[in-house]
């Protein structure tokens, strides 16, 4: 099996394993449900949380919810230069979001990820896993279907391109946002961001999402989700510094 075999091969497992244990571990827990479930994976090199990005749009999110209750979950993943890592992240927040799905069906799950960690965000929204990857039969993606009724939005900051992505890890998966989730996604690009635009050549630009507004566009967007309303979709769009 090749190195993605072997990444996705771990995705799937750590899923597996845990997802027996998930609706009893819920079923424990004496904390109230949150009306909404925020779970976001910080950038590389940015400490354990949510990251300065996930931060911001979360502030911006809370002060659009109307008083509602919003917990918010930090990925869990090392979040570094060893991209293969990344599995760390899409198995724990699959895991998270499928704990809360259990323990908490009327909680709106918001999905959210910053470079490394768009990728992860989007990885678990895939339909299926790509064809040619040995994986036990019993997995068919990291998130089974009738999950995705429970999450209401995803934004993604800065998700990385597939030319960036074969730069920093050759014959990675190609990260594409799945069909139940693509009409609820906010993807957010800066056009000189060199990450997630293929023109873009201005390094700098990455970090430029909560100067430039767009955690605030990304909140407006989610907030209207969560208000039952059908906000234009916002899948690839991209904004100048």
């Amino acid at each position: 099996m090749n190195r993605i075999g072997r990444w996705l091969g771990a995705v799937a497992s750590a899923v597996f394993v845990a997802g027996g244990c998930i609706a009893a571990a819920g079923q424990a827990s004496a904390d109230p449900c949150a009306d909404v479930q925020v779970v976001f994976a910080r950038g590389t090199f940015e400490p354990p949380g949510v990251g300065g990005t996930g931060q911001a749009f979360i502030d911006a999110l809370r002060a659009r919810t109307d008083g509602k209750s919003v917990d918010v979950y930090g990925v869990n993943y090392p979040a570094s230069l060893d991209f293969a890592t990344a599995a760390d992240g899409v198995a724990d927040a699959s895991n998270k979001v499928r704990a809360t799905a259990a323990a908490c069906p009327d909680t709106d799950i918001v999905l959210g990820g910053f470079s490394q960690g768009a990728a992860v965000a989007a990885y678990i929204t895939e339909d299926e896993v790509p064809q040619g990857f040995a994986l036990p039969p019993s997995i068919t993606g990291p998130l089974p279907a009738e999950v995705a009724d429970h999450v209401a939005a995803v934004a993604l900051f800065g998700k990385p391109s597939s030319g960036f992505l074969q730069m920093i890890y050759t014959g990675a998966p190609p990260i594409t946002v799945g069909s139940r989730y693509a009409g609820k996604t906010d993807d957010l690009c800066i056009t000189e961001d060199p990450v997630c635009s293929p023109t873009g050549s201005d390094n700098n630009a990455h970090n430029l999402y909560v100067a430039n507004g767009l955690t605030e566009q990304a909140a407006d967007y989610v907030a209207a989700r969560l208000d039952g309303q059908q906000p234009d979709q916002s899948v690839a769009q991209t904004a100048g510094q």
